[in-house]
């Protein structure tokens, strides 16, 4: 008698329980969405904020090393040679003690392109860069430049 009243009680149990209801789940989808549209817009802010930081910092190393390179060698890679000085001697160039990264690579910036270097320099002694993420020169926000001579 016992072990019918525990199924009969499983039993109720089992009839008493519902589900959530189709008008509970949209409600639950809504607010989702509403968060989901107050947030990611600051996520995605940040997330661009960051590549720029993230060029700048890269510029301050190669700067660094390229500092690094003139006064070992006596001047600054040309711009025939670029950044690739950096990591191998280049041909008929004494005093060359590098290479000046630690990781021996020459990286691109955050959106995938490669450092532009120019020396001598129209801006500096000389000129390192990205164009950002739009390639031209110029823009603001993520497109804007990102350089060594401010």
């Amino acid at each position: 008698m016992k072990q019918e009243q525990k199924t009969g009680l499983g039993a109720d149990r089992q009839l008493n329980q519902k589900g959530f209801t189709l008008l509970e789940i949209l409600v639950v989808l809504v607010i989702l969405g509403l968060l989901a549209s107050l947030v990611g817009p600051q996520v995605f802010k940040q997330l661009s904020s960051s590549k720029s930081k993230t060029a700048e910092l890269q510029i301050g190393e190669l700067s660094s090393a390229l500092d690094l390179y003139r006064l070992e060698v006596g001047s600054y890679p040309s711009s025939e040679q670029g950044l690739s000085a950096l990591i191998e001697k280049p041909p008929a160039v004494d005093n060359w003690n590098g290479p000046y990264l630690k990781k021996k690579v020459i990286r691109d910036d955050p959106w995938g392109n490669a450092y532009l270097y120019r020396f001598p320099g129209e801006h500096g002694e000389f000129d390192l860069y990205s164009l950002g993420a739009d390639k031209q020169p110029g823009g603001e926000g993520e497109n804007r430049d990102v350089v060594s001579w401010q």
